[in-house]
């Protein structure tokens, strides 16, 4: 079964077909968010570290760090300023990272401070790309999240991504990377610009599994992008895309909503054993607290499932 380790200097995560989803926090990024890019520019880590702390508290498995603040000279600005922003989170929370960045410079500059074993965010089917990335990727023995776009762009045919990940995958290959350190994005579409954009992303996510056996990550609020109460669809999207073998997803842990739906869906995958997480975060502590009885949650559940397990095998039988 595939296995991508990724690591801090004191966690160790799994991410895998049999293993709980893996919740990358997106908030340490300052594309789009102009008060956060004019901070860390100007030395001003405050945002940063409330994030970071904010994610890891809402149970962000991992945190995604970007510190793309200019699209001037960012090979000159991008280095210094990425490995400022992760030496800062990995003294501030314990939680493996993910150095997110198009400019090589600034990967390889993460890459020499990152401790532990961090995950690159990305590589793409690009040829400049897949010579510039994946000897930083082997010569750190780190895993890579690897989009499926190339030269040609995005294509809108699920096909063409599956064939741009395939092509990742062999060129890691070559490179000596074994498939279980490459973590495939198949890259979603706006379900309010393209109908088909949930089934493609599912039918990819199977393939991707069944055929090539890696994982598979994703922006999860691109599905919403331009229709209004977006958290309602991202929610409705995170157990499907679990169903169909997804096994993590760059995403925002610090809306409720959608953190629910994580859980549950560990849980009905089985991924969630005696659905002790979800108790932990879901039992009512002042009410048992008041009651005495701290563990009458758990002792309610496993009696309520042994009832509804006996009536479904009479049922069934």
């Amino acid at each position: 079964m595939t296995r991508t380790i990724i690591a801090s200097a004191t966690k160790e995560i799994a991410m895998g077909f049999d293993e709980k989803f893996c919740v990358i926090g997106e908030r340490i990024n300052p594309t789009g968010r102009k008060k956060l890019a004019a901070e860390m520019q100007a030395g001003n880590f405050d945002t940063v570290k409330a994030d970071a702390l904010a994610q890891v508290a809402a149970g962000a498995t991992m945190l995604d760090v970007n510190a793309g603040v200019t699209a001037v000279n960012p090979n000159e600005t991008e280095p210094p300023l990425m490995v400022q922003t992760l030496e800062i989170v990995q003294e501030l929370v314990d939680v493996p990272l993910s150095i997110d960045s198009s400019v090589t410079a600034a990967i390889e500059a993460g890459l020499k401070v990152a401790k532990g074993r961090p995950l690159v965010n990305s590589v793409t089917g690009e040829e400049e790309k897949l010579e510039a990335i994946l000897p930083l990727i082997k010569k750190y023995n780190v895993p890579v999240v690897a989009i499926s776009n190339d030269e040609t762009g995005i294509s809108e045919d699920p096909d063409v991504r599956f064939a741009v990940a395939k092509k990742i995958v062999e060129r890691a290959a070559d490179f000596g990377i074994p498939a279980h350190d490459i973590v495939v994005d198949p890259l979603v579409m706006p379900i309010g610009a393209m109908g088909t954009a949930g089934k493609q992303v599912f039918a990819l996510v199977r393939r991707l599994r069944e055929e090539l056996g890696v994982n598979t990550t994703c922006g999860l609020s691109n599905i919403s992008f331009g229709l209004p109460h977006r958290h309602g669809i991202n929610a409705a999207f995170i157990p499907m895309c679990i169903a169909s073998g997804m096994t993590s997803a760059i995403m925002n842990p610090c809306r409720p909503q959608e953190m629910e739906m994580v859980h549950a869906a560990n849980v009905l995958a089985g991924n969630d054993q005696d659905c002790t997480e979800w108790i932990m975060n879901y039992k009512d502590h002042a009410a048992n607290a008041a009651s005495g009885t701290p563990n009458a949650a758990p002792a309610a559940a496993g009696r309520a499932g042994g009832r509804r397990g006996g009536r479904a095998a009479r049922i069934g039988g």
